[in-house]
């Protein structure tokens, strides 16, 4: 297994909401018999020659392994597991394998890390305040692992390289958005040390046609 992060920045159109921020992909794979070798900065989970099962898969985590995700056939196979875990289609075409130095890789999870003020159609982070908080402040987003790999602690290996990533892209204040009704979500992020801050006004889950959602916050200044 690898756990992959993939950075890239962005340009988006001139926008207060998107000020100076980036924008970093990181994703999981599984992998049998299969180290990787390049530097470590980002990170994956795939299985190499081998369909995911329907059943749930008990993972052995001694075969993890950390490397940098930089190839759109990586970026395409983490928007296919996304549109999978998400929406529930399921197709054909949306392939979550790819294939690195001579492996056959399958995305079973992935996570964005964005560092901005804040996100489009979502409650803002209070914290930092002033000068500098659109550096400083960070949301975590498209949380998902594959149904067939969940149970083996793959959400908080993510969320834990997450902080680790956001500490050094120098974010002092991460957040995340959750639906107000996905329990496992919250307990999953509350475990890994985030708390409650805000909650979605329910005007605003109204007119956006959604759960509302909760905000939650965690201190990376001092871990």
């Amino acid at each position: 297994m690898a756990i992959l992060i993939t950075p890239f920045s962005y340009s988006p159109q001139a926008s207060s909401l998107y000020l100076r921020s980036k924008l970093h992909n990181i994703n999981i794979y599984s992998t049998y018999g299969y180290r990787s070798s390049t530097p470590l900065r980002s990170f994956v989970l795939c299985s190499s020659q081998q369909q995911i099962s329907p059943q749930p898969i008990l993972i052995d985590k001694s075969i993890l392994s950390i490397s940098e995700a930089k190839s759109e056939n990586e970026l395409w196979a983490a928007s296919c597991l996304r549109v999978r875990t998400f929406y529930g289609f399921q197709h054909d075409t949306l392939n979550t394998e790819f294939s690195q130095d001579n492996a056959e890789l399958v995305v079973v999870g992935t996570l964005d890390i964005n560092q901005c003020i804040r996100l489009p159609d979502e409650i803002t982070g209070m914290k930092p305040k002033g000068i500098g908080a659109d550096f400083a402040r960070g949301y975590v987003s498209n949380v998902c692992v594959a149904k067939e790999m969940q149970r083996n602690g793959l959400g908080c290996a993510l969320i834990a390289k997450a902080k680790t990533v956001a500490k050094e892209m120098g974010i002092s204040d991460l957040y995340v958005h959750v639906a107000i009704d996905n329990e496992p979500a919250k307990k999953l992020y509350m475990k890994c040390g985030f708390v409650y801050e805000n909650e979605e006004p329910a005007w605003q889950a109204r007119f956006l046609d959604r759960p509302r959602r909760l905000l939650l916050w965690t201190d990376l200044s001092n871990s």
